[in-house]
């Protein structure tokens, strides 16, 4: 019989994949998919995901694609009944996800330098706060589809999602300042208290 946590364990999905056969864009468009799910390879053109509804989903209509452009596919269903086996593939999928997150955290403080120089220049400006907002923008964006991909929720997740906060915050300030330098006031906090970037990445580390 099994144990309770067997029976609340995620199955997951094997694919196999050989573009031998297909065109060269097939090859770079399944990678890029499976990227983007966040598989485990195994082996090469052999890779685990989780077992969920989008994401077998998203696999079958892939793997039928490849099948259509002369390539050869297959999915199939797995349990792992092994407790290490599991916490190990966890592990994985949990440091890959890790890695991406470390991205973001070595990442974030470049924005909070540069709010920082252009407050210590007295170049708190629309143009200047219109800049920032798109970068954190795609900082939001990368945040998202990481966060999309990590099936087990990577402890790094916390860390990256402070460091995107952090400029959130430093923003809103920068904001405030070109807001009372156009209206010839002076801001409630002055944003250039932004702490240097070495300060947040050590906060968030």
């Amino acid at each position: 019989m099994k144990s309770r946590a067997t029976q609340d364990r995620e199955r997951f999905l094997l694919v196999s994949v050989s573009t031998a056969d297909a065109p060269a864009a097939t090859r770079v468009r399944v990678w890029r998919k499976l990227r983007s799910l966040g598989a485990l390879y195994l082996q090469q053109s052999v890779c685990l995901l989780p077992e969920r509804d989008d994401t077998r989903r998203q696999v079958t209509r892939l793997l039928a694609s490849v099948r259509a452009d002369g390539g050869t596919a297959r999915q199939l269903t797995m349990n792992i009944p092994d407790d290490t086996e599991y916490a190990q593939l966890v592990d994985e999928f949990n440091a890959q996800r890790d890695t991406e997150y470390g991205e973001i955290v070595e990442r974030a403080p470049d924005l909070l330098e540069e709010l920082r120089k252009e407050t210590a220049r007295g170049n708190a400006t629309y143009a200047e706060v219109e800049e920032s907002e798109a970068d954190l923008e795609r900082f939001d964006k990368w945040l998202a589809k990481i966060a999309a991909r990590d099936y087990f929720h990577a402890p790094g997740g916390a860390a990256a999602r402070k460091a995107v906060e952090r400029c959130r915050t430093a923003l809103a300030a920068f904001e405030a300042a070109a807001l009372a330098a156009q209206a010839g006031t002076h801001p409630a906090e002055d944003p250039g208290t932004v702490p240097p970037a070495s300060a947040n990445l050590r906060a968030v580390e």
